[in-house]
């Protein structure tokens, strides 16, 4: 029976325990892969060191996805590693404090 990852969900691979947050904006259902206990989260195209995913595609929403990201990803912790689809890595606080699509306007 197929069937789709849930958001919270946990999922057991090769000794981890992937936490699935849905993040969507991007595309629809698109979803980050935590493990709390090695303190990485595979964003994909999610997020990236110093930008966010694009949202052009069919159903892309930007301002879904900066939601997601400040209300499902930032509260991980600023420690949390991203491991994005492309590029470099970074840590949730240094895209916290130096990522302009993050950042409040004023």
């Amino acid at each position: 029976m197929d069937r789709f990852a849930r958001d919270g969900e946990v999922l057991e691979y090769l000794g981890c325990q992937l936490r699935v947050v849905h993040v969507p904006g991007h595309t629809p259902g698109h979803v980050v892969l935590v493990d709390e206990r090695a303190r990485f989260a595979f964003v994909g195209d999610v997020l990236f060191r110093g930008s966010v995913g694009r949202t052009d595609f069919a159903y892309g929403n930007g301002a879904q996805l900066i939601e997601g990201i400040r209300q499902k990803l930032l509260p991980l912790g600023d420690d949390i590693v991203i491991v994005p689809g492309h590029g470099g890595l970074s840590t949730l606080g240094a895209e916290r404090t130096g990522n302009p699509f993050l950042q409040d306007e004023t």
